[in-house]
């Protein structure tokens, strides 16, 4: 059944004085769950606990509308379903103008990730629809005039890789190398961020005999890559800088690479050892600690990593392991899974109904008349600045399945 939102409290947690150096803080803001506040409710929460940016896995009206005029920014999803649609150039720029244009400026919208972890599906058909709806996208945003404002990139996980250990003979996938090299090309023409979701968590949970925990907590001594002689003393800087080399090995040094997953589970099934309240506090913490402390990897210390922690909350509804089910820092009413030292303002009082379930509501048609103009229609448009917005992707993001990858897959 969904929370009715009316009835949530106004939560007010100890001060604390811990993160107040931390600038900048993303979190990814997920929503397959039945049981979540309305994104109205949510506001002050996000806002409480200093973060200025948040994700989505898809262009939610309601979230854009929630967070008009608040200052936080966003990355809108375009789920893998929707990418052969994008292909026709038609279609992209009616799916800017419908869920980006539309909320601008009062909405900050800075980003459009396309798919999500396409190439890992190893879907030659979805993987080949990837860079055409990247680039039809991007020049759709610049016929509006909108390209300065909102980047295009897509969000790659760590089976991307071929060699990941040491990281500095990171090598991608030999048969991903071509599609790679084309999407690092057009992020270097267009100014774009490679993006990676990065968990130590699952490299711990495929071998814990053998990965020492403190080193994938941030609480290790480390180790020192023995190609480059550089010491890493947490998986996470060691995931990141093989994507790096990776990269490098290609020749787009210049290209930004940022982390736009990470996260640890405060709950797992018997065979997903590390999966504690205690493990995530310790996690989020630490990595809390980096962003604050703004800090790169060894390889590029100066690397803005622009990281997005995941989850904003427990998604009762994603399928998979307990551990999917249990990446959020905060449950549905509006309480901390476990301490982070926040000085939390809860859920906000409203009369809105909740975000009730899964599906998104009725998903809008776009067809092609005769004239060439596209038609839209959807039960649940909104009028926005004036505007008649519509989202046509869903809210549901399809979850991360098995994972067996040397240093942390996250699979969907």
């Amino acid at each position: 059944m969904s929370m009715d939102s009316s009835k949530l409290p106004l939560l007010l947690f100890s001060a604390s004085l811990f993160f107040t150096a931390a600038s900048s803080i993303g979190i990814n803001y997920g929503q397959i769950a039945n049981n979540l506040p309305h994104p109205e409710a949510v506001v002050p929460l996000v806002k409480s606990i200093g973060a200025t940016r948040l994700k989505l896995y898809d262009a939610d009206p309601r979230v854009l509308k929630a967070f008009a005029n608040t200052g936080v920014e966003f990355i809108v999803g375009l789920g893998n379903e929707y990418l052969a649609s994008m292909r026709d150039p038609k279609q992209a720029q009616a799916w800017v103008k419908t869920n980006v244009q539309c909320y601008l400026p009062a909405t900050k919208i800075t980003c459009i990730a396309v798919g999500n972890e396409v190439l890992t599906f190893n879907d030659s058909t979805l993987s080949s629809n990837l860079l055409p709806a990247m680039e039809n996208l991007h020049a759709a945003l610049v016929s509006l005039n909108l390209d300065k404002q909102v980047m295009v990139t897509t969000a790659h996980n760590l089976g991307i890789l071929e060699v990941s250990y040491p990281p500095s003979a990171g090598a991608f996938r030999r048969d991903l190398t071509q599609k790679l090299s084309c999407i690092l090309d057009f992020h270097g023409k267009v100014g774009s961020p490679f993006l990676v979701n990065a968990y130590p968590f699952f490299a711990y949970r495929a071998n814990p005999k053998q990965i020492p925990l403190d080193f994938v907590l941030f609480e290790g001594s480390g180790i020192v890559d023995t190609g480059s002689g550089l010491h890493y003393d947490n998986m996470f800087h060691a995931q990141i800088d093989a994507v790096q080399s990776a990269i490098e090995k290609l020749g787009y040094k210049n290209v930004c690479l940022q982390i736009s997953e990470t996260g640890w589970p405060s709950k797992g099934d018997a065979d997903e050892a590390g999966a504690t309240p205690d493990n995530a506090r310790k996690y989020n913490r630490n990595l809390l600690k980096l962003i604050a402390e703004k800090k790169g990897t060894p390889m590029r210390p100066n690397l803005n990593l622009n990281i997005y922690v995941f989850a904003l909350f427990n998604e009762n509804q994603k399928p998979g392991p307990t551990s999917e089910r249990n990446f959020g820092l905060f449950k549905p009413d509006g309480t901390p899974v476990y301490d982070l030292g926040f000085n939390v303002t809860g859920l906000a009082s409203t009369n809105s109904p909740s975000s009730g379930g899964t599906s998104g509501g009725t998903m809008p048609t776009v067809s092609s008349p005769p004239n060439g103009y596209l038609s839209i229609t959807a039960d649940d448009a909104v009028l926005f600045n004036g505007v008649l917005c519509v989202s046509n992707v869903g809210r549901r993001r399809m979850a991360p399945g098995s994972v067996g990858l040397p240093l942390g897959v996250r699979r969907i």
